[in-house]
This record gives C-alpha cells, sequence and structure tokens, in this order.
C-alpha cells in the first residue's frame, strides 16, 4: 500500500489576521508646528485638521500632513468649548480613530508605515504643548498608535 505524502505533511499555516506589533517601541516626539526643525525630530508629520495660522508652507519642513486622523471638526469645536473634559474627549477621539481603523484610513497605514521608518515628531498649533498637565489630540494619538 503506497504512503500518502498529503497526510504526512503539516497542515498548511492559517493566515493570521492580526496585526504584527514591532518589538521595536515607537519614538513618537511632540512639538508644535512653529518650532524650528531639529535633525532629531525625524519625520515631521503635522497632526492637525487645520494648517497652522501663518506658517508658511515652504518653510513649514513638514513631510506628512495626517490632517484625516485628528479629531473631527464637530468634536474639536466641543473640545474648545469643553477643555475640562479631557477624558470624555478622549474616549470620544479614539472613537472616531477606532473607527478609521476599521475603515482601513489611508492616512491612519500612511503613519504607521512611516512610524516603522524611525523617529516620527507630531507637530501641532496647539498652545501650552510643553505644559506637563497639557492634555492635546496628539497624546490621545500616540496611545492609540502605541497599543496597536
Amino acid at each position: 500500500m503506497p504512503s500518502s505524502k498529503a497526510t504526512d505533511a503539516a497542515p498548511p499555516a492559517k493566515a493570521s489576521t492580526a496585526r504584527k506589533r514591532s518589538t521595536k517601541p515607537l519614538e513618537i516626539h511632540f512639538k508644535r508646528a512653529y518650532d524650528a526643525p531639529d535633525p532629531a525630530d525625524g519625520q515631521r508629520i503635522l497632526a492637525d485638521r487645520l494648517w497652522p495660522r501663518g506658517l508658511a508652507k515652504i518653510k513649514a519642513h513638514i513631510d506628512f500632513w495626517a490632517k484625516d486622523v485628528t479629531p473631527s471638526t464637530p468634536l474639536r469645536q466641543w473640545f474648545h468649548q469643553h477643555p475640562e473634559q479631557f477624558d470624555e474627549f478622549r474616549q470620544r477621539f479614539l472613537d472616531e480613530l477606532s473607527a478609521l481603523d476599521a475603515d482601513h484610513n489611508a492616512t491612519l497605514t500612511e503613519l504607521r508605515k512611516r512610524l516603522t521608518e524611525g523617529p516620527v515628531t507630531l507637530l501641532t498649533a496647539a498652545h501650552r504643548l510643553e505644559d506637563d498637565e497639557a492634555h492635546t489630540h496628539l497624546h490621545v494619538l500616540r496611545d492609540f498608535l502605541e497599543s496597536r
């Protein structure tokens, strides 16, 4: 009786739908868009829905504008009216980011790709970015990117 090689072979590996996590931690920095570029910035990514007022595009040294992965206009406006409710803002923004992720948003995909290439500095026009107590959408975006 001839042996069947098909029964001796290991079953084919199942394709994994889970995202591969990088073993290297992401290097994400924050800076105001108006601050001068520095070689340590790595890629400079503007993470604001609106272009910073008074900042010339030619002098901005922006490598990528990730406006689609920022808080929606209604959420941004709500947060400006209720800055004391950061926890609520955080949850709403995380919900928006999760929905973008589920839809395989091209900007989110591009941002993740750039994060694998080395350090990234997320830029915003927000004031008080250096304040330890400051909470901005950049903090939420960073936490979202690091958790996936």
